[in-house]
């Protein structure tokens, strides 16, 4: 089912929301915090940052430390933001596990760890098994904060400013057409991207999943808010033609009543073949059966370059959130 149109979001309009769009966030806390004009001077100084891992790094940031507090595992995100701090010059505190390796297991709260770790940093990235637990840090931290995923259903920003920034080095943003697919109640990186999407005009977000799985209700209605149009599907087949962007989620297998419904929610050399020739294929990884290595040679596929335009991302908004 689609929604009613409104009136599109304006690309270079001031995000209603803010009033403060001139200037750069504390923290990163949430996806809607970022309007066109931050996203635009993110992206440009992503762009610098190619320039700056091509030859080898800077000594800009040589004074600051990043704390990486990580209440889950995490791989990719952690060493991301640490290879993104030590690029930039600076040095890192990290810890994964924190629950476990911490006074926290003896009931420290969250935000008296952020007051300390803060006197120690200069930017804290956390990752917390609570959606909101980002939040708490950041209203205590004396410093910056970074919310690296925040409990299932919570979100993931920085992957979806990669995400985005992956398809912003590809193709115009005005006027996308994304299929989101996979666990949509509880993914994350699917909600952070469609909050980000929808600060643009004529996007159009097909959500494909199956429909105990299919999108929450609180970002629809953002959507509705703000006159973007989308489409719930379970099938993706009935979209895979049309759409500019494939962005591609796991689905935990014990969440679907009919695990032999997965294979309507996978992309493999069959859908390949269903694609525009020039559509993209991102993901954010890890994956499982979802997406099937036969794809990764196809042309269309960079969910590896999407992984590595993480550190491009991260190095630039740890300098904006720095400078």
């Amino acid at each position: 089912m689609s929604n009613t149109t409104l009136v599109p979001a304006q690309p270079n309009a001031i995000d209603p929301e803010s009033k403060r769009d001139a200037m750069k966030p504390r923290h990163l806390i949430e996806s809607q915090q970022l309007t066109v004009p931050l996203l635009m001077e993110l992206f440009k100084r992503s762009r610098g940052m190619e320039r700056v891992v091509a030859r080898g790094g800077t000594l800009d940031y040589q004074n600051r430390i990043l704390a990486t507090l990580f209440y889950q595992p995490s791989t990719r995100t952690r060493f991301c933001f640490e290879a993104a701090m030590q690029r930039l010059g600076g040095k890192v505190l990290s810890t994964e596990h924190a629950g476990a390796f911490s006074s926290e297991v003896e009931a420290e709260q969250v935000e008296d760890s952020i007051r300390i770790i803060g006197s120690y940093s200069d930017v804290i990235v956390v990752r917390h098994p609570e959606a909101g637990g980002a939040k708490r840090a950041a209203q205590v931290s004396l410093v910056p904060v970074i919310n690296a995923g925040d409990g299932e259903g919570g979100q993931h920003p920085t992957q979806a400013l990669l995400d985005l920034y992956t398809i912003y080095r590809e193709r115009p943003l005005v006027g996308l057409s994304v299929a989101i697919i996979g666990e949509l109640d509880k993914g994350r990186t699917a909600r952070s991207l469609a909050y980000l999407l929808a600060k643009f005009e004529r996007v159009k977000i097909f959500f494909v999943s199956p429909p105990e799985l299919q999108m929450k209700p609180d970002i629809l209605d953002y959507l509705n808010e703000h006159g973007v149009q989308y489409e719930l599907e379970a099938d993706i087949d009935r979209v895979i033609r049309e759409v500019d962007v494939v962005y591609q989620t796991r689905i935990r297998p014990e969440r679907v009543r009919d695990r032999q419904e997965l294979q309507h929610y996978a992309i493999n050399s069959s859908v390949l073949k269903k694609m525009k020739s020039d559509a993209l294929i991102l993901h954010p990884l890890p994956r499982t059966v979802e997406l099937d290595k036969t794809v990764d040679d196809d042309p269309r596929a960079l969910y590896f370059k999407q992984a590595a335009n993480g550190l491009f991302v991260r190095m630039a908004l740890l300098t904006m959130l720095l400078d």
